[in-house]
């Protein structure tokens, strides 16, 4: 019973966590099913199935408000599918052993990602405009649904930055269509991975705490994305995906390092997070107090305000 509410609790942060960067529902929840025993597999096929209906509400909440840009989620969602599928087969074929730092060494990969990203550069929120091209969309699909089910996670973190990079889709629709084409990804590795290492592998029962966290969180995260800011947020999961997915890889074949390095690897650790998530924090605090008159008078322009002179070069 423990376990169960451990597991709907971390479906619940996963999701909160997704809601608000668009990513992460995966990453963080699969590093903690690792983190308790579960085997490699078996906790990406866990993950997947309960992200077939966590995927389903949050795209439909999308779809609902207008965050959805269809032709981008049909584009990236196909390739991902079967990138998915690809994945799911390969970490099926791998014995444990192999598979458990493989995936530690994905995930922690992830976490470096997450953490270097947010905490320098936050969400890029500029330049909207040219329509996404197949060339770009289908091979980041490809990639993207690999290792979202060879690393249990990796669908929001490849494709979300990718798109805000890309500069030519708003933010708001970068989220919905990433997590309305995670629906294809999620259904596509299930299959995947039930056909590599059948039903005996997967704990129902988790699979249902896991999904009914998520559907809980999943309202809460549409509020919470407007009051804890991503760059702060995006920095505090990249340092718990770090430090775990280090644990798992100090503890295997691969490095097996004694207690002594494996705890200085720790302080260290924390130590970075720390100093990032408060970096973090003082970059966000500034940069609202310079950018947050901007954004109220672009939102809420002044009707009484005068027209803006034209440039004199514009005459010329």
């Amino acid at each position: 019973m423990r376990t169960l509410v451990l597991l709907g609790l971390v479906g619940l942060a996963a999701q909160l966590v997704d809601g608000s960067l668009g990513m992460a529902y995966g990453v963080t929840s699969t590093t903690l099913l690792l983190a308790i025993g579960t085997n490699p597999a078996s906790a990406s096929a866990t993950v997947h199935l309960a992200e077939i209906g966590t995927t389903l509400a949050s795209g439909a909440s999308h779809w609902r408000f207008g965050n959805v840009d269809w032709k981008v989620v049909l584009k990236i969602g196909i390739p991902g599918a079967i990138g998915a599928f690809a994945g799911a087969t390969f970490l099926s074929w791998l014995s444990t052993e192999i598979a458990a730092p493989v995936m530690a060494l994905i995930l922690l990969s992830l976490g470096l990602y997450l953490i270097i990203r947010f905490t320098f550069r936050g969400l890029d929120r500029r330049n909207l405009g040219k329509p996404l091209r197949n060339r770009f969309l289908t091979p980041l699909g490809l990639v993207g649904g690999f290792l979202d089910a060879t690393g249990g996670g990796g669908w929001g973190p490849v494709g979300t930055p990718a798109l805000l990079a890309s500069g030519r889709i708003e933010p708001r629709k970068v989220i919905g269509s990433i997590d309305t084409s995670e629906f294809l990804v999620a259904v596509a590795a299930s299959v995947g991975f039930i056909i590599g290492i059948g039903t005996a592998g997967v704990n129902f029962a988790w699979v249902g705490v896991l999904l009914l966290g998520g559907l809980i969180a999943a309202p809460i995260a549409a509020w919470l994305v407007r009051h804890i800011p991503p760059r702060v947020l995006g920095s505090a999961v990249g340092g718990v995906i770090i430090l775990t997915n280090s644990r798992t890889l100090l503890r295997s074949d691969w490095i097996g390092a004694p207690a002594a390095i494996e705890y200085t690897a720790y302080i260290v650790i924390a130590a970075v997070w720390i100093a990032a998530v408060t970096y973090s924090v003082r970059r966000h605090l500034a940069e609202r107090d310079v950018g947050e008159p901007v954004l109220d008078k672009a939102n809420n322009p002044d009707e009484s305000a005068p027209a803006k002179e034209t440039p004199a070069a514009e005459h010329s």
